[in-house]
């Protein structure tokens, strides 16, 4: 009897955060649906680079890699990756016009395409919300895991959307069936304002005050901390588009030329594929909760199923977890 109690306590403990990341057999992997503004800052190719490295491990598939970001090098960017990761059959899509549509002044994202894309046609991207509704519609119930590293416009185009050929059902309907969860670099906890929630405040708001699945949130101050990038600069960037993007942006993003970048985007990729407890604190359930001017607070006295991050490790321990993974390159 005691060693069943025991048994029960142990299994009680380790579910009671909430936060619903069933991942089953080692081999099952997770599904995933990668969602970037990859353009105003270059913390996404460290994302999209642990995403494919997990991927390359068999720990999760890859359904599809949209933009968050309507300008029209953002969708071309995220092929480069792909092809480079050996990946070129995802499907791609670009968000509507109503989504902000800029890149850095440096204009990294023309020159990594002109460098790795050389003679070859720029495809004509589907929309992200084709995309979103066809992938969601051909996976089984409840197995999909969102992972947003950008603007919130495609989830808001989501959460609205009508049926349409792919679907008889409407996005909310859709998201209610399909998706099992969602896990997003947004915000700041327990209250501030933060570029991914702040730039399209309408989808923000929209999308977090709708959402009617479980979330989990990566802020700005679990990122922050986690600095990675000098490691793979120096890897051959005539070959290897991440550390090309790397070496160019580290050298000309900042005018103070920083060894490294915070990994805001990283740790959203890492918590939606692995066990998140493995490596932060889970905290909730409650509610983040998106003002309409565009700043944020977390609510602890409401479960609306919405977890977050904070920092159990030194930073420096989750920077070589994450800049290990970044390393990856096809055929290693």
């Amino acid at each position: 009897m005691k060693t069943i109690f025991y048994s029960l306590l142990i299994l009680i403990v380790l579910t009671s955060s909430g936060w619903s990341v069933k991942h089953g057999k080692p081999d099952k992997r997770v599904k995933v649906i990668f969602d970037t503004d990859m353009g105003p800052d270059f913390d996404d190719v460290g994302a999209i680079t642990v995403l494919h490295a997990l991927a390359a491990k068999g720990e999760c598939e890859i359904l599809a890699t949209v933009s968050s970001d309507s300008h029209p090098s953002v969708a071309p960017t995220i092929e480069v990756f792909n092809q480079y990761f050996r990946k070129p059959n995802i499907p791609i899509g670009i968000a509507s016009v109503k989504a902000p549509g800029f890149i850095s002044p440096n204009n990294w994202n023309d020159s990594l395409v002109t460098h790795f894309l050389k003679n070859k046609q720029i495809a004509n991207y589907p929309s992200a919300l084709e995309v979103y509704r066809k992938v969601l519609a051909k996976q089984d119930d409840n197995s999909v895991t969102i992972v947003t590293v950008g603007f919130l416009s495609n989830i808001m185009d989501l959460l609205n959307s009508k049926p349409d050929q792919f679907s008889s059902l409407s996005g909310m309907d859709l998201v209610k069936k399909k998706v099992k969860n969602w896990v997003a670099m947004a915000g700041m906890i327990p209250n501030g304002v933060e570029f991914n929630v702040n730039e399209h405040k309408e989808a923000a708001y929209e999308a977090f005050s709708r959402w009617p699945k479980p979330l989990l949130l990566s802020g700005f101050e679990i990122g922050d901390k986690i600095h990675t990038g000098s490691k793979l600069a120096k890897r051959n960037i005539s070959k290897n588009p991440a550390a090309w993007a790397y070496q160019y942006n580290l050298a000309t993003y900042d005018k103070n030329k920083p060894a490294n970048r915070p990994s805001w985007d990283q740790t959203a990729v890492l918590c939606a594929i692995r066990k998140p407890e493995k490596y932060f604190y889970v905290n909730g359930p409650g509610k983040f909760i998106v003002n309409k001017d565009g700043s944020n607070l977390w609510d602890a006295d409401v479960n609306a199923g919405h977890y977050f991050l904070t920092h159990k490790y030194p930073y420096e321990k989750i920077s070589t977890i994450i800049e290990d993974l970044m390393l990856y390159e096809p055929g290693n």
